[in-house]
């Protein structure tokens, strides 16, 4: 008895989620609007950095020369905005990564109404995010930022 089997082919494609995040316009866009809305908070932490070591010269060059009690005062005021400093820039770096992931999150959203535009539209069964290797037939990778790019 010989049993008649017709295997249904599926349909596999596979996205590259770092480039659609590193080319696609949206991406792009996003980064650059970071990078303009933090901007002048890094530029100001650049500012007190450099100020705070150029105090800490000063102090080291004067410690020999002034009074004990001076000295104390402004290694009191250095340790004061030094720490200032460091909870400007935990909080500049806490701000920076909470756009970020939203900026990313929309960027996904896209990419992915747009993978499954095509996933809808060709037929296809399963379309994976990122592999070790994968055969270039299968990377839909271009279609997708073709879509994103578009809009």
């Amino acid at each position: 008895m010989a049993v008649n089997v017709h295997a249904q082919e599926s349909k596999i494609g596979l996205i590259n989620s770092q480039r659609v995040m590193r080319e696609s316009a949206p991406a792009k866009a996003a980064e650059t609007k970071i990078e303009q809305e933090f901007s002048k908070r890094q530029k100001e932490l650049l500012d007190s950095s450099s100020r705070i070591k150029t105090l800490a010269e000063k102090l080291d060059k004067d410690s020999a020369v002034i009074s004990e009690s001076d000295r104390i005062r402004r290694q009191r005021e250095l340790s004061d905005m030094d720490q200032d400093f460091q909870r400007k820039q935990r909080a500049f770096s806490e701000d920076l990564n909470l756009r970020r992931n939203e900026e990313i999150a929309i960027v996904v959203e896209r990419a992915n109404k747009a993978i499954k535009q095509i996933a809808e539209a060709e037929k296809y069964d399963i379309i994976f995010q990122d592999a070790a290797y994968f055969n270039p037939r299968i990377d839909v990778t271009e279609k997708v930022l073709k879509i994103l790019n578009k809009k």
